[in-house]
């Protein structure tokens, strides 16, 4: 377990040890989630459809997320125009 500072702006820098450990590079995001009085850093996923692919789908059956990769690439498509116009 590692102890840390929280800065004057909030700021918490992820120890390096725990950044190798997990494959957190600089850039990459992360998800903070906040529960029962809890808070919980998890490193977002890169490519969720490749990396999540097939992870709803039962032997036999059709998997729930059929044409979800399609529509995901479009939205990061335009996800990407609205950060480059904010620049």
């Amino acid at each position: 377990m590692s102890i840390v500072t929280v800065s004057q702006k909030g700021w918490v820098v992820i120890p390096a040890e725990v950044r190798r450990r997990n494959g957190i590079k600089t850039g990459d995001r992360i998800n903070i989630v906040e529960y029962a009085g809890f808070i919980s850093l998890h490193p977002v996923l890169k490519n969720p459809e490749e990396e999540g692919w097939g992870a709803l789908k039962k032997p036999g059956r059709r998997s729930l997320l059929t044409g979800l990769k399609e529509a995901r690439a479009e939205e990061r498509k335009l996800e990407r125009r609205r950060e480059k116009a904010r620049k």
